[in-house]
């Protein structure tokens, strides 16, 4: 243990096996034990995605199964993802992460951001150590809680605190990983530029992805000439699910009943979209929040994935999509994102329509549903996406090697 190079991975929010919530640095941890690396995770003791925390037990049991030392630093409980006690809720997290790292050596610290304040801390860290600091992009904040609350020059006054910090965290920066070339390239915004750099997707495991498929052989029924259309994730006010509700009524008007529409996943928004879909006419189905399994089984039995974004999302190449890709079917996204669009259109796995509008989404739907040959083609190309591009057993190897090049 003596010779191995110790590492701090740090992360306000990492989803623990059979957590709901985004498990890359959890993944990635792993992935440092499995190469020789002596890896800590340092997280908090409340769970972002299920807004608790964690009971002593289960936190226990996170340390006993992780081939990785795990710390839970406390932090207070919050209601909502846009609150100022979300704010004081991170400021005490970053306070006692500063005192647990004071108390410990490491040869490197590897930071996500967001937090922008505890990556901040981790990089002041870093730099009196004179070790490698290494930030790890997942989402802007504070573009992301502008989609709640955007004020003129008062949002700019309450996120002042995460501009600041965002680029304290970046100058103090030997490496930034971004999970799509725009955030790689976030710490240019603030007249950073960072040394090194690195683009790895935050993908998925697509050998437990096919494993969990399997393992619902049998228990997941679809009718025969049934065409499924799907999105998965958060049901909120960045993802335009009104606009898709809206569409499927459009096409239910028009006497299409053979096609379906599955909202996997739960959030702020979803019994007001229920009630939506309900003047519809058309047979929208909200499964809920469903163990990763099971959700996997539904986006392979599905026609047609859906990644949907409003206008203003600052999203760019989010999680689900590697999930998307790796179910190997035609994806319709209503981001505008500039890189995930060229990307769309370049690896030929889908067709982009502007957001808002259910009459283009509608016919993009339509076109699908009566072109199977296209479908089977753009599918055939987003299997092939996924195992070459998104992929975390490939892909994050990247991430291993630039952590080896900086010790």
């Amino acid at each position: 243990m003596k010779d191995m190079k110790r590492i701090a991975v740090v992360a306000n929010d990492v989803a623990m096996p059979g957590e709901k919530g985004l498990g890359r640095l959890y993944y990635f941890s792993e992935l440092l034990a499995a190469n020789g690396f002596d890896v800590e995770l340092i997280t908090a003791d409340f769970q972002h995605w299920e807004k608790k925390y964690r009971t002593s037990e289960k936190m226990e049991e996170a340390r006993r199964n992780a081939p990785f030392r795990i710390t839970f630093l406390h932090e207070l409980a919050y209601n909502k993802n846009v609150e100022p006690k979300r704010i004081l809720s991170y400021r005490l997290l970053a306070k006692n992460a500063a005192k647990h790292l004071a108390a410990h050596e490491y040869d490197l610290i590897y930071a996500l951001v967001p937090d922008n304040h505890l990556a901040a801390v981790a990089g002041q860290h870093a730099q009196s150590r004179s070790i490698p600091f290494v930030t790890d992009v997942e989402d802007l904040w504070p573009e992301a809680m502008r989609m709640v609350l955007d004020i003129p020059v008062i949002s700019d006054v309450l996120f002042s605190y995460f501009t600041v910090n965002a680029k304290k965290a970046y100058s103090l920066a030997d490496a930034v990983v971004g999970s799509s070339d725009e955030y790689r390239d976030e710490p240019l915004k603030y007249g950073v530029n960072v040394p090194k750099k690195l683009t790895v997707y935050v993908g998925n495991d697509l050998q437990k992805f096919d494993s969990s498929v399997k393992s619902f052989d049998g228990t997941l029924e679809k009718p025969e000439g049934e065409f499924w259309v799907t999105y998965a994730g958060t049901i909120g006010t960045s993802y335009d699910l009104f606009t898709f509700v809206e569409a499927a009524g459009k096409i239910a008007n028009q006497g299409r009943s053979e096609i379906k529409y599955l909202i996997l996943g739960d959030g702020p928004q979803r019994a007001e979209l229920e009630e939506a879909a309900k003047k519809t006419g058309a047979d929208i189905r909200f499964p809920g929040f469903l163990p990763f399994g099971e959700m996997a089984a539904y986006l392979v039995r599905s026609d047609v994935t859906l990644n949907s974004l409003v206008e203003k999302a600052p999203q760019s190449i989010v999680s689900k999509i590697g999930d998307y890709l790796a179910a190997g079917k035609p994806m319709i996204n209503t981001g505008l994102n500039k890189e995930f669009c060229a990307k769309v259109e370049a690896d030929g796995f889908g067709v982009n329509v502007r957001p808002g509008d259910a009459d283009v989404l509608a016919d993009a739907i339509l076109l699908l549903a009566d072109d199977p040959d296209a479908c089977r083609r753009m599918g055939e190309k987003a299997r092939t996406i996924a195992e070459t591009q998104f992929d975390r057993a490939q892909t994050y190897l990247h991430m291993i090697d630039l952590i080896r090049e900086l010790l």
